[in-house]
């Protein structure tokens, strides 16, 4: 399947470049779940929450504004000390579509109208991201393409757009700097054609057009929502990996990165799946896959107990069976528990270690998405090897987020936060005798 289009099935325009992006005068403004927080951190982010989370804090009556600032960490020295000149940066952003914010009112009784407001809200993402200045692009959720392609394509930016399936009118777009990368090729997925619902994912090979060209796969899913579909969202991740791996192989072992919203938390299987390329289905309950269920932000903030030990127990056991159906949609093998992809895959976040008050034990985010349901972290810029964070834009510290209240906001456009993160590419010694080979049938 070829991606949407203004009059076929892909497209390719001439970007108008501006010259007054200066102009718009852009300051970057730049999982949280219970059990991920330093408990020996003696400024704990939850100890000063109020009895109603999820209300502003307010300071004699009146609302007092958080500064909205993000900071960048530095990574490491690259291995063997190499220094690679050859970089880009990457941004992985679940936009909120305008249409989920109609349809979903009860998670943003908390913003304001005027932050939910699609032109309010647009303009905020786009100066965000121009002012970032990323070299590849990578939205979920977006049902307004058009309205992003007219501000990017001016900025120097070609587009790709996949639409849902079913009757859902968002989808992911990609967009990538001109000036920087040449697109080789473009692969869109339906994974309706495959029995694993109506989301989509887009990937696509580019290549550097500095000197010494250098290539790259990119991957771009919003995964499944329904913490009660484990098998699903395990189906629809181990198709994307495995489809990366194919193109990576054609063009020469190429490194990749996978950026997007996979509805999954640090502490979940199946981003333990994602991080270790497997996960044996009986040990798990296909309803606690995705650790959704514990973000809760009354349970995260400790103000609602969680469920008694042995009832989770006994709620874990009677609820862990597996039918051969979930267990094909998870496996695509009915004859086998263990479910696998293809890729060795490091999270750039993770890999570049950040301060106690935005990062949890695993070294993930404590939050990149929050509102009234939900506080805690489901967005990865996942990367294999070739290639190495060397810095990234650090997410926001709890206390800000708590005294926002919800988001979107004045300055934040969507309930997620942005993901930002600069690679290098690097010279792999050994990657294809390290690689799982794929055989037979993908899915």
């Amino acid at each position: 399947m070829g991606c949407c289009c203004r009059a076929g099935s892909s497209w390719l325009t001439t970007p108008r470049l501006i010259t007054n992006v200066a102009s718009l005068n852009f300051r970057p403004i730049f999982n949280m779940c219970s059990v991920s927080f330093h408990r020996n951190n003696t400024s704990s982010p939850t100890a000063s929450y109020s009895r109603r989370w999820y209300k502003p804090e307010r300071r004699g009556g009146i609302s007092q504004a958080p500064e909205i600032v993000r900071h960048w960490v530095q990574g490491d020295a690259l291995p063997g000390g190499k220094h690679q000149e050859e970089r880009f940066t990457i941004v992985s952003y679940n936009i909120l579509g305008d249409r989920n914010v109609s349809n979903h009112g009860d998670l943003y009784r908390n913003v304001l109208p005027t932050y939910l407001d699609w032109d309010h809200r647009r303009r905020v993402i786009c100066e965000e991201l121009l002012g970032l200045n990323p070299d590849i692009i990578c939205l979920q959720e977006v049902d307004k393409y058009y309205d992003l392609l007219n501000i990017l394509e001016k900025a120097g930016y070609l587009g790709s757009y996949k639409r849902r399936t079913g009757g859902s009118v968002d989808g992911c777009a990609m967009f990538w700097k001109v000036d920087k990368f040449q697109l080789l090729e473009g692969e869109s997925i339906e994974f309706r054609q495959h029995g694993l619902r109506d989301n989509v994912a887009q990937l696509s090979v580019f290549e550097t057009r500095e000197a010494k060209s250098r290539r790259l796969v990119v991957g771009n899913i919003h995964v499944l929502y329904n913490p009660n579909r484990g098998d699903a969202k395990l189906g629809q991740i181990r198709f994307l990996s495995s489809r990366a791996h194919v193109l990576s192989e054609k063009w020469d072992h190429v490194p990749i990165v996978l950026a997007g919203d996979y509805n999954s938390t640090p502490q979940s299987p199946i981003y333990k799946f994602l991080s270790s390329s497997e996960l044996n289905l009986m040990l798990h309950n296909r309803k606690e896959l995705s650790g959704q269920r514990r973000c809760h932000p009354s349970q995260v903030l400790g103000l609602r107990r969680e469920k008694g030990i042995l009832f989770v127990l006994v709620d874990r056991f009677f609820n862990s069976r597996w039918s051969d159906e979930e267990i094909n949609v998870a496996i695509g093998a009915p004859k086998s528990h263990i479910a696998m992809h293809p890729l060795k895959l490091n999270s750039s976040y993770a890999m570049v270690k950040g301060p106690l008050t935005t990062r949890d034990n695993s070294g993930e985010p404590l939050a990149t998405s929050y509102h009234s349901k939900f506080l805690g972290t489901v967005d990865y810029l996942w990367y294999s090897d070739g290639l190495a964070p060397t810095k990234v834009l650090d997410t926001l510290p709890i206390n800000v987020l708590k005294k926002i209240g919800g988001l979107p906001y004045k300055k934040l456009g969507s309930d997620h936060l942005a993901l930002v993160s600069e690679f290098a590419f690097l010279e792999v010694v050994g990657a294809t005798e390290d690689r799982l080979s794929v055989k037979g049938d993908i899915c």
